[in-house]
């Protein structure tokens, strides 16, 4: 009996396995497309993108590298340009930086301490998860108006650095680590600094490195707060940026898809590198004990 149920159940999950593969791989292809479509957009001239739009072909007589070319030509819109993704680059370096650092000692505090209201404190921060960003952007900008923070990138940078989403995650991955490397490291002499950085941070570098990453991609990609925020030209992020390309007649689209397809080379090149520590820290996050 046993064995025919086995067998039995066999090609149903041959056909689970199937669907599965068949609904992603759709589904890949699907978040792939645009990517692609842009790319070979980016070797099109612009009268061609009006023409035709986002297609799908590789007719090379029509591709080439101009708009690649006049992006590094040194020209005032290349000038602007770079000035933009140093803009990004910096923001985002620094925001990733203290965020990780913030939330990860937030995080160490409720995991590996003990004391009263802790577990109504952790409740208040996953709650402000539920709070549409639109709902706090009013109060959050007139705080960053009071404080003198417009037009900087401490303003663009602050409001982020306790995400609850990433105190969250670490405090998930620090519950399954053994406490008893605490007890053995007080045993030794080491003191509290120690303990949260030479032993159990280390021990933490998969969380640091998955979380870095899609801190790095959400700050890279940041629109509404910068929008809101910087006001001088000269200290516009890469997405604000190129929207000031688009003009009403459009005649700035094909070096607004080169620009966007190389805006991606960073957050690419650093999947590429350290994408498997995401799987490695969000498997270990998501087990406790």
């Amino acid at each position: 009996m046993a064995k025919q149920k086995t067998m039995s159940g066999t090609p149903q999950r041959r056909v689970g396995t199937i669907l599965g593969t068949g609904f992603f791989l759709i589904l890949s292809l699907i978040i792939i497309f645009p990517v692609f479509a842009g790319l070979l957009a980016s070797f099109r001239p612009g009268t061609q993108l009006i023409r035709r739009g986002l297609a799908i072909d590789l007719d090379i007589s029509t591709m080439n590298l101009n708009n690649y070319t006049y992006l590094f030509s040194g020209n005032a819109d290349s000038q602007k340009y770079f000035m933009w993704y140093k803009n990004s680059l910096v923001i985002t370096v620094v925001s990733v930086a203290l965020t990780l650092l913030i939330c990860y000692f937030v995080a160490y505090g409720l995991t590996m301490y003990e004391f009263r209201f802790k577990n109504a404190l952790f409740t208040i921060v996953l709650a402000t998860m539920m709070v549409p960003f639109e709902i706090l952007m009013l109060p959050l900008y007139k705080e960053i108006i009071a404080f003198k923070l417009i037009d900087t990138y401490t303003g663009v940078i602050i409001i982020g650095l306790c995400g609850a989403s990433t105190i969250f995650f670490f405090k998930q991955y620090l519950s399954g680590l053994p406490k008893d490397l605490l007890d053995a490291a007080r045993i030794d002499g080491c003191n509290e600094y120690k303990i949260s950085v030479k032993i159990i941070l280390p021990l933490a570098k998969p969380a640091f490195a998955s979380m870095g990453i899609l801190c790095a991609m959400g700050s890279w990609n940041a629109i509404l707060w910068p929008l809101l925020v910087l006001k001088g030209a000269n200290k516009f992020t890469l997405p604000i940026g190129l929207n000031t390309l688009l003009t009403p007649y459009g005649n700035n689209y094909d070096v607004l898809i080169a620009g966007s397809m190389f805006g991606i080379l960073p957050i690419l090149v650093i999947f590429l590198i350290f994408n498997r520590y995401i799987i490695d820290g969000m498997t270990a996050g998501a087990v406790k004990g």
